[in-house]
Order: structure tokens, then sequence, then C-alpha cells
């Protein structure tokens, strides 16, 4: 079934019965009239109204596309409160892990849509492996060289050069020589697991 088609009737749950609260304030926060967030996820403005004032109940596909348009998650839609996290992460509390021969620190706090590391990668570290996954990637040299392989095109990169890409085009990370290179490594994976994609098999609490 379509996010366009009414679903059958059925028994409303108690967290379906939260959403239409949420969604008119959501939609008028992400400043779109009623006809331009219809539109947005396929739907007639009078099945939209409906659904703000509980008159009718959003099926999975509707709330996934509701939330895409809003900017926010289905949690949020149904008036899920999420735990609070600190905006300061320090020094001190940042635990490296290893993966693949890399050394990384999370510089962000977990769970958010990016995630900011902070990494040490060796001379020879996982210098042949091609990744390609969703998402956005930026990366800023702190200390030493940077080799950066995009699609066919071979990048040299030295302390206080940056790059911003797309995850889908094939990349290489490595070390250009033999001192090894730390950046700061900024990336959004959608539904992806971090260690998996980017870095590698991780080992907590390890040491470069």
């Amino acid at each position: 079934m379509s996010p366009t088609e009414p679903g059958a009737a059925e028994e409303p749950s108690a967290e379906l019965s939260a959403v239409a609260p949420q969604l008119r304030e959501l939609r008028r926060r992400a400043s779109l009239t009623l006809e331009a967030a219809a539109r947005a996820v396929g739907l007639s403005p009078a099945h939209l109204s409906r659904l703000e004032t509980g008159r009718r109940q959003p099926s999975l596909p509707m709330l996934l596309a509701l939330a895409r348009t809003y900017g926010t998650t289905v949690s949020e839609l149904l008036g899920e409160t999420a735990p609070e996290r600190d905006a300061v992460v320090r020094a001190a509390d940042m635990e490296p892990t290893q993966a693949g021969g890399w050394t990384y620190w999370q510089a962000g706090a977990a769970g958010r849509g990016m995630q900011s590391l902070r990494v040490h990668v060796p001379y020879g570290a996982q210098g042949d492996i091609v990744r390609v996954h969703p998402g956005e990637e930026w990366l800023y040299v702190l200390k030493g060289r940077l080799r950066l392989r995009l699609g066919d095109t071979a990048h040299a990169l030295a302390p206080g050069d940056s790059a911003h890409f797309d995850s889908l085009t094939p990349h290489r990370i490595a070390a250009a020589d033999r001192d090894s290179v730390e950046l700061l490594f900024v990336h959004t994976l959608l539904q992806s697991p971090t260690a998996a994609l980017c870095l590698g098999p991780s080992t907590p609490g390890a040491t470069s």
C-alpha cells in the first residue's frame, strides 16, 4: 500500500493517537503550508488535514515520509522524548578505539545523524580498502600528509587541507608517508554502523 492510499479502518494505537498533535506543530516549525507539506509527501491537503486532526491514522510509510519532510524522526512524531545529550565532549572522556589499524576518538555525541571523530591513520593501514556507502564525509588534516582517492582521481592533502564528498563515490584514505596522518573526520551514515563501513571492525579501549 502506498503512502497516498488510506489504510483499512482499524483501532488506533495509543502511539498513533499521539501523532495528530505533533503533526501540525512540526509542519509549522518547518515553515510549510498544508498544501506544500502534502505535496512533498504525496498526499492531498485534505488527507493531511485529517491526519493533523486525528480523523485518520497514518501508516508507517506516511510517518517516514512526514519525518523526512519535517527534518525530524518518527520517534518525535510519536511524541517520544529523546534522552538529552551533553553538547560538550571533554578530551579526558574520549576513549581511543582501534579499527583496522586506525585509532579514533569520538569527538561528538553518539546516536546523532552526524558523527565526529579524531582519527590517527598509520602508514600502510587500510590504504587498499575501497569504501562505498550512503552519506557524506568531511575531513580535515591536522598533521601529516593524507592520500585520498575519490573514484579515479588521487588527491594529496597537507595540514590545513580538507575534503567534502558524497560517500557513494568510491573512496580510499591512507597516510601518504611513514609519519602517519591525523585528521578530523565528520560523516553522516544513513542507517549504517560507523565501524563497519568507515573504519572496519573495532576494538574499544585499544590505543595506537
